[in-house]
């Protein structure tokens, strides 16, 4: 959209990902978060093999995964910061960049200590930004019940205290301000972008102040063109655990077997494991699926509950059936369902039938079905895209003193 009105817009993405936006006409730079590989990698690799081999610890709750995942994540992300500063520092200098737009959830040093503007984008759940009247991140807990809030926060600054404080010294040694208490990323000065619709987001006790938007949604239109399948009286439904949920094999040979007994057709999005299962006769998939052209044609979505993928949902009006593995996806799952938009289930050691009745329940709710299409209409009426857009270019404007 910023291109389209005539911006200069140059990502700078991770070396293994080298070439995949420049062929939708934009301008790369390249940087790298660890020392090269011996071998040639696939884009995304690290994660694809993080996320396998911690997949045993998203079986335990998010109590024990604060020591087993979120730290270690943490840990990971903050040596990629640590390693990328001196190649950002470079790419910023030579580029010039009027605003710098930021999507981590750790940040890089460098574009503080730049002295450029920048923005903040929360692409997360916003219990990214922590608030005493609100659950703990990642924590999944409800929001009408305390009784774990405490233990949760005291146990995460255990874990998490050390490695917050080392990298905050190391952000002030880059010229970078200090981080508050407990975070990974600062807050901008200038603009600070969420996304969460209205009817999923938090009544906070301090509200976020004049540089914090919440831009409801920011669903891409780039997608590929999808047909259907005909029509035979069965519900469509859409499964998709993303592309790091779907690399957990087993569990997704265990849903297929839990919805080849339903009466429903199901489209799936296999992932990077797709060879690795088969699909059942009322099922068609692929490796990856055009996701947005494939949700206005089913009528409901089982997912993993990734923020990207919750908020397609509500701009579609589909009600979802959520899976959490890990992240800010049980913070979602949650809120989802005490908000009335969804389901959220156990992603193992589910009792028999349970998913299949959920699935017959949110199909033949009809209030649940029309509070979505509601949220979907409302969501579609004002794009986060373009109010993104709005604002990026309104500072980036300002920045350059008038220059287009």
């Amino acid at each position: 959209m910023l291109r389209r009105r005539g911006h200069r817009v140059v990502f700078i993405v991770e070396e293994s990902f080298a070439g995949t936006l420049e062929a939708k006409g934009f301008e790369e730079r390249t940087m790298r978060l660890a020392p090269p590989p011996t071998e040639a990698e696939e884009p995304g690799q690290f994660w694809k093999d993080f996320i396998r081999d911690t997949a045993p610890v998203f079986r335990k709750s998010t109590f024990d995964q604060l020591g087993e995942f979120i730290l270690p994540t943490w840990q990971a992300l903050v040596d990629g910061a640590r390693y990328v500063d001196e190649r950002l520092t470079e790419i910023l200098e030579e580029i010039a960049p009027d605003v710098v737009v930021e999507d981590n959830v750790v940040g890089f040093p460098a574009i503080p200590a730049s002295g450029r503007p920048w923005v903040r984008i929360v692409s997360c759940n916003p219990l990214e930004v922590k608030d005493p009247a609100l659950p703990p991140t990642f924590s999944g807990l409800p929001l009408d019940d305390r009784g774990e809030w405490e233990a949760f926060r005291t146990e995460y600054a255990r874990q998490v205290g050390e490695l917050q404080e080392s990298f905050s010294a190391f952000c002030t040694e880059c010229g970078a301000p200090a981080l508050p208490e407990l975070e990974l990323i600062h807050e901008s000065p200038w603009l600070n972008l969420t996304l969460y619709p209205d009817e999923l987001d938090y009544p906070r006790e301090r509200p976020l102040g004049p540089r914090w938007h919440n831009l409801q949604t920011s669903v891409r239109a780039t997608d590929d063109a999808w047909t259907p399948p005909e029509p035979d009286g069965r519900a469509l439904v859409y499964l998709s655990l993303g592309s790091l949920g779907s690399a957990d094999v087993p569990l997704m040979k265990q849903l297929v077997a839990e919805l080849a007994d339903t009466p429903h057709r199901f489209v799936v999005s296999k992932g990077p494991q797709h060879a690795e299962y088969e699909l059942a006769d009322n099922m068609i998939g692929a490796e990856f699926l055009p996701q947005t052209s494939v949700l206005p044609y089913v009528e409901a979505v089982i997912t993993h509950g990734g923020n990207n993928t919750t908020t397609e949902c509500m701009w579609f009006g589909k009600p979802m059936l959520v899976l959490p593995i890990f992240w800010d996806q049980h913070d979602n799952a949650q809120r989802v369902d005490e908000q009335g938009y969804g389901v959220r289930l156990r992603t193992y050691d589910r009792d028999g039938g349970e998913l299949a009745a959920a699935l017959s329940h949110v199909l033949s709710d009809e209030q649940l079905r029309r509070r979505c299409a509601v949220a979907g209409e409302r969501l579609r009426l004002r794009p986060g895209t373009t109010v993104a857009a709005d604002l990026i270019e309104s500072l980036a404007w300002l920045s350059s003193g008038g220059r287009t």
